[in-house]
């Protein structure tokens, strides 16, 4: 809606005359030429030039990559008509841009030697705002299928000159005029003005724009200043910017007054020893110090990402990565590519040699992207536009000219391009990472484990938030397993060492590695010569529920009932049977327990422990109960809903369930005290919270009594404990 306003505005920009009376200017071509000439502004595009001043920048300091910009813009023109035009030249070969500041009157200078304008440019170019010779002159190149190369289209670029000047005045001339002219406006003022100019400061061609400081922003005018200024935004631009800049040069002097001095000297040691004076003697010499002003190219450097990869060597990308990021590691990896065809772009992605040393810090809103524009600086504030939060750790460089900005050309846009150029850096980003991956160790350090412990948690991310590539982004995973040892394993490695018949990945989640080996519910598995992997951080569950499977295998919680191990019908068959000849206990067993289990049943997982808690399919995991209690605002009815239903499941070969079996048939007292701890036990054991630490506790010292009463003589602050709490059977196993 701003720029048709702008545009709408601009087509009534009016003629002030000496009358006063203002009417609708005609074509430029059409107007008398006279020594000066005011146009005014209509009230729309005052209002619009106000808001350009006031509010559309947030750094008034990119008031000179927009000057920068138009100089390239203008220099490829002429770069361009000179290919069919071989006068083109005439007024001068030498493509370039110079800067000047005058500290002593407040004003800085950028000059090129560009293409020019006529006045009839002028008026339409500098005369409007929505309305640029540039966008005329792209439009011109697309029709002819031609190509100029150009940034173009931001149309307001100029404007920025008045955040820091009070006056603007542009000198320009065409090759397609004889006249030079000049535009001049003031900051805040209704309307500018037009003539020739008759300064005799002529130009062979070109433009060149001087700012009239605002006094807060006299600080601009040093040459310091506009250096850092350009290396900032302005760096690799394609034509050489030159600046007036100051050095200090010291230089060896004959001191006169010393020469003379050892003149005199050595004439009176002469005629002391009745010689004569030597004619000559050495000069002596001194170091004097001067200033001195020359132009020097600030753009040397050829950006790297305009080179072919082939002409690039690792120690150049090591450097302008450390350089340009302010990091003191090698990167990882560098992936430097360039897509052609209906969007083309360039780019350069680095993998950093280590992670923030604020963690967080990849979390929160990154500024790793260095967007350009054929070339000039935009921002550095576009990295969730140009890749997904997954991928923040990746710092790099983005160069095209298709990039759509708004007129303040500090914001993105949706666009088709945008999606086109994030599409291609995921995928270039994932090919860097599978080629980390695939690198062999070097004196028994892996690339990718670095890699793994600096962003690991990144990919893992991205298996859950990036629903089209999380099938690539699984091979990049690594997890601890029962047969990694201390090291890691992949997927694709895991899928390599399955038994013949497995059917499932297998996975554990627990707070650390060793919990996870030590859980009751991978007993059977590893007996069986089974691979489980050890899932430890809080993300892990979600990526196997969200990635569901690889390279066709299912990922299967160990900890969930209805575990398919695979064992076949013997196994099932032997099941039945121990659960009809435990049946008893398995009632007796439920009945006690109650509600705080669904069912007790005969265990084909446990190895080792007498029992142990699973959930249901779709109920939180012990791991992921106690994650979300951690959570400050969990809602303690969700929580109960989530949790779903827990099964006992028993060990029949194991010598705690064959007692309690004993105590069922004999209906001794102490078989419910027995269940209950039991009960607990596995609920510690299988990862969850007991609900009463302290009755565990009783329960516990309770058998610890008698244990001891069974042996040596009880302590004596135990002698209160019943000793019949768990039965006083002589040969109970449940006492040893």
């Amino acid at each position: 809606m701003a720029a048709a306003m702008m545009r709408a505005a601009a087509q009534r920009c009016t003629e002030v005359r000496a009358s006063g009376q203002a009417k609708v200017a005609p074509a430029a071509a059409q107007l008398p030429l006279a020594p000066e000439e005011t146009y005014q502004y209509q009230a729309e595009v005052d209002r619009l030039m106000d808001m350009i001043v006031n509010s559309l920048y947030s750094n008034r300091e990119v008031f000179l990559r927009e000057l920068v910009s138009n100089s390239s813009d203008a220099l490829d023109k002429i770069r361009f008509v000179a290919l069919t035009d071989s006068d083109a030249y005439k007024t001068g070969e030498d493509l370039e841009i110079r800067i000047r500041a005058n500290p002593e009157e407040h004003t800085v200078t950028i000059e090129d030697t560009g293409i020019g304008m006529t006045k009839d440019e002028l008026l339409s170019s500098l005369g409007t705002i929505a309305r640029s010779g540039t966008a005329k002159f792209a439009e011109a190149v697309k029709e002819s299928q031609g190509d100029a190369n150009l940034i173009g289209q931001f149309g307001v670029g100029f404007y920025s000159s008045f955040l820091v000047a009070d006056r603007v005045k542009v000198q320009t001339k065409s090759n397609d005029d004889d006249t030079q002219w000049v535009w001049e406006s003031a900051a805040g003022s209704h309307s500018f003005k037009v003539k020739a100019d008759e300064s005799g400061d002529r130009l062979p061609r070109g433009t060149r724009v001087t700012l009239y400081l605002k006094e807060d922003a006299h600080d601009i005018a040093d040459d310091k200043k506009l250096a850092s200024l350009i290396k900032q935004y302005s760096e690799f631009i394609s034509f050489p910017i030159k600046l007036w800049s100051s050095k200090q040069e010291t230089e060896r002097v004959i001191d006169e007054e010393a020469t003379e001095k050892k003149r005199q000297e050595a004439k009176e040691a002469a005629e002391k020893e009745g010689k004569e004076a030597p004619a000559e003697v050495e000069p002596v010499m001194r170091t004097e110090s001067k200033t001195v002003q020359d132009w020097t190219v600030q753009n040397d450097n050829k950006p790297l990402w305009t080179r072919s990869p082939k002409e690039v060597t690792k120690d150049e990308y090591d450097q302008f990565f450390k350089l340009t990021f302010k990091e003191f590691l090698e990167p990882l990896g560098v992936s430097h590519f360039n897509v052609e065809g209906t969007i083309e772009f360039s780019a350069m992605l680095f993998v950093p040699g280590m992670a923030p040393f604020e963690q967080q810090d990849m979390m929160q809103r990154q500024r790793n992207i260095r967007l350009f524009v054929k070339r000039v600086f935009i921002s550095d504030e576009f990295d969730e536009d140009l890749l997904p939060r997954w991928l923040g750790f990746m710092k790099g460089i983005v160069d095209s000219s298709d990039l759509p900005l708004n007129v303040s050309r500090e914001i993105l846009q949706e666009s088709r391009v945008v999606r086109t150029i994030r599409k291609q850096l995921v995928r270039r980003s994932l090919d860097m990472l599978k080629e980390i991956a695939g690198r062999p160790e070097e004196d028994g350090k892996s690339d990718y484990l670095t890699f793994w412990e600096a962003f690991g948690k990144m990919l893992k991310l991205g298996a859950v938030e990036d629903q089209a590539n999380k099938g690539v982004i699984a091979e990049l995973l690594r997890f601890p397993s029962s047969k990694s040892g201390e090291s890691l394993t992949s997927l694709k490695d895991y899928v390599g060492r399955m038994k013949e018949g497995q059917e499932a990945i297998y996975f554990m989640a627990a707070d650390s590695r060793e919990a996870a080996a030590a859980a009751p519910f991978v007993e059977g598995l590893v007996a069986r010569d089974y691979e489980v992997l050890f899932l430890t951080e809080p993300i892990d569950e979600v990526v196997m529920q969200n990635v569901a499977e690889f390279d066709g295998k299912k990922f299967s919680d160990v900890s969930r009932d209805e575990l398919d191990m695979g064992d076949g019908e013997d196994a099932s068959k032997k099941a039945e049977e121990a659960a009809a000849q435990y049946k008893d206990v398995i009632d007796f067993m439920k009945e006690t327990l109650g509600d705080k289990i669904e069912k007790v049943t005969v265990s084909q997982r446990l190895a080792d422990s007498p029992c142990a808690l699973v959930t249901s399919k779709f109920g939180w995991s012990a791991n992921m109960e106690r994650i979300m209690k951690s959570q400050t605002m969990g809602d303690s009815r969700a929580m109960e809903y989530m949790r779903g239903r827990r099964s006992l499941e028993i060990n029949p070969d194991h010598p705690v369930v064959q007692a309690l079996q004993s105590k069922v048939s004999s209906s001794a007292p102490d078989a419910k005290a027995m269940t209950e701890l039991m009960y607990e036990t596995a609920l510690v054991t299988s990862g969850f919270s007991v609900d009463s630490p302290k009755e565990f506790a009783n329960r516990i010292y309770s058998m610890m009594a008698n244990g001891q009463a069974g042996g040596a003589a009880a302590p004596q602050q135990a002698q209160s404990v019943d000793p019949e709490v768990l039965g006083a059977d002589k040969d109970d196993p449940w006492r040893q």
